[in-house]
């Protein structure tokens, strides 16, 4: 068994590179088409409404730092949902430049390092016609000598056109990465999210993301109200059935301005423990293949936007909890796993 019981992100980097390639996180001002059918722009019940924006991009909150109480009020309506419109939608490049040139100064400040892959990280990056997203692209693309494209986005949001222009990228990039929200596999429970497709969505636009020859991560969110092991194996079951490249696991957050947080309030509602997302990853890990890479395994919103659970620890903590629960049960990631 090797020393971590799962296929982490930092070993595969070293073993494919020889080194770690850090990403920088950017928000190119794109929406989701989620968010663009909801009058009150607030798409699916958790999503916070800054996109997952990278830390150090939420130039707006630098008054803030890990320890800082809840804010129940603070821009509950992301300001890319102007751009709803595709046939308006701006792409503000000298911000762009701006954001890629304080990732890599940030990276650089705590890592020491000056390798780099560009992660187009908020909210759905497909979300244009595909001639925007070619000159998005281009312009993304001679900001740095990347190591990796990787682009974050919706199943609904993807077609052949826009993964043709995203595979024409892999000579320049050496790799591109599609991330793919799945979040459940149960049907029921992605309507509850409002997540505005269903899990054969997903299962098509993760099938054509291999067959354009690009690397897939999955997104999966565990904890979500009316979850039980049933609904946690038919998740499993729609990962093992695309075989991803890579997963991200998330606990569910319960964050300010949402629809989630609305239920929170009204005591409908409670965030998974720290112990329940513990054995739901567990759980999880079995039964899926070694061979996919495990990128990410809690969800990390900014302490003071996080209304639930305020008493999680942080991710290094989680990390060495979850690999020490795992060695001391002797299991390992795919070991309950068919055909491993």
């Amino acid at each position: 068994m090797p020393d971590c019981p799962y296929n982490s992100y930092s070993s595969s980097l070293i073993q494919r590179y020889g080194y770690k390639v850090f990403r920088v996180g950017v928000d190119a001002g794109f929406t989701c088409p989620n968010r663009c059918r909801d009058p009150e722009g607030r798409g699916c019940i958790y999503c916070d409404s800054q996109g997952a924006r990278a830390a150090y991009q939420r130039v707006s909150e630098v008054s803030f730092h890990h320890d800082s109480g809840f804010v129940s009020q603070i821009d509950l309506i992301s300001s890319n949902n102007s751009n709803c419109s595709k046939n308006v939608l701006r792409f503000d490049y000298k911000d762009i430049e701006k954001q890629v040139e304080r990732g890599m100064s940030f990276i650089r400040r705590r890592y020491k390092t000056d390798h780099f892959a560009v992660y187009l990280q908020s909210f759905s990056n497909t979300f244009a016609p595909v001639e925007k997203l070619k000159e998005l692209y281009d312009y993304v693309m001679t900001l740095h000598n990347w190591e990796a494209l990787i682009v974050s986005t919706r199943p609904d949001c993807i077609d052949d056109a826009k993964l043709e222009l995203l595979a024409s990228y892999k000579e320049r990039s050496g790799s591109v990465c599609v991330e793919l929200g799945l979040q459940s596999g149960s049907d029921d429970l992605l309507k509850a999210m409002k997540r505005g497709h269903d899990v054969a969505c997903f299962l098509n636009a993760a099938e054509n993301v291999k067959r354009h020859g690009l690397e897939l991560c999955v997104h999966v969110l565990t904890g979500f109200p009316g979850e039980s092991k049933k609904e946690l194996d038919k998740t499993i079951d729609a990962v093992n059935k695309v075989h991803p490249d890579a997963i991200k696991i998330h606990n569910l957050n319960i964050v300010a301005g949402t629809e989630l947080y609305d239920m929170f309030l009204d005591g409908e509602i409670t965030a998974p423990s720290m112990t329940r997302h513990l054995e739901n990853t567990v759980y999880f890990l079995r039964r899926i293949p070694y061979d996919i890479v495990v990128e990410r395994l809690i969800c990390e919103t900014p302490n003071h936007r996080l209304a639930s659970p305020r008493l999680f620890p942080d991710k290094n903590r989680f990390l060495r909890l979850l690999e020490k629960t795992m060695a001391e049960r002797g299991v390992r990631q795919g070991d309950l796993c068919l055909g491993q």
